[in-house]
């Protein structure tokens, strides 16, 4: 898909691995729109690329929903969604204070498995009422997902759970949507030098890239980016979750 003047939303694209996928569509001229709940920096994100800015949050339906109407009275529906949104919370099933809450593993859900499919089922109705490409296709679909998805760790649990549930739905809603020629993938990204890992100390950096075989660097928002803007030019890419993470081994040695 040629992104030149094409409508994209992307969750989550205040900073990190969103803000970068943002800029790589602006800079191939999509008019893209940056929902995150973080208000002051999607203003920012959105400034900078001269795109729109729309607080968002993914995991409420009316949230979503004036969203995407929002964007799509900025710049039209849109051909392409990249859902980066997500929260990351490390808990224990059983801590010191007992069973871990209800309410936390139910709020990772909320936001990654179930945010994702929100902005995607709203996104996906208003791409299936737009006229097809010569291609044929009429949008694309980028989810996150994540290595925990495969390899969880203590402390995992609702993260892994939430990440496995964006990777199962991969096919089966690609292979639903073909008809309307939307494709569907994922992204499952390793350790990703994000603003969350970038305030650890380095002495910590330098731990978890010991993790990684090749390159033995944590990864760059920009290589995400990438990777997403290839998705979106190869139209025989349907339905297929990429590891994008260096080979990682959670055992370094």
């Amino acid at each position: 898909m040629q992104l030149k003047d094409q409508a994209a939303i992307v969750t989550g694209g205040a900073s990190g691995l969103g803000a970068a996928t943002a800029r790589k569509l602006a800079g191939l001229g999509a008019k893209v729109t940056v929902c995150d709940l973080n208000a002051k920096l999607a203003e920012e994100v959105a400034a900078e690329i001269r795109g729109t800015a729309v607080t968002c949050d993914v995991s409420d339906a009316a949230s979503a929903e004036a969203a995407v109407v929002q964007a799509s009275k900025a710049h039209g529906p849109a051909r392409v969604l990249v859902n980066c949104a997500g929260i990351g919370v490390a808990k224990r099933v059983i801590g010191r204070d007992g069973p871990m809450p209800l309410a936390d593993f139910d709020r990772v859900i909320k936001v990654n498995l179930i945010g994702s499919f929100n902005m995607l089922r709203l996104a996906t109705a208003e791409m299936s009422k737009l006229e097809p490409l010569a291609s044929g296709e009429r949008g694309v679909v980028i989810n996150t997902a994540s290595v925990a998805a495969y390899d969880g760790q203590i402390g995992q649990a609702a993260y892994s759970a939430s990440k496995g549930g964006i990777v199962a739905m991969t096919l089966p809603i690609a292979r639903e949507l073909a008809q309307f020629g939307i494709r569907v993938l994922t992204i499952a990204p390793g350790l990703f030098l994000t603003p969350l890992l970038a305030n650890l100390p380095q002495e910590a950096q330098d731990s978890l890239a010991a993790a990684i075989p090749f390159p033995r660097r944590l990864g760059a928002a920009d290589e995400f980016a990438s990777l997403a803007l290839h998705m979106i030019d190869n139209p025989y890419l349907n339905g297929e979750v990429v590891r994008l993470d260096a080979a990682l081994r959670m055992a370094p040695k």
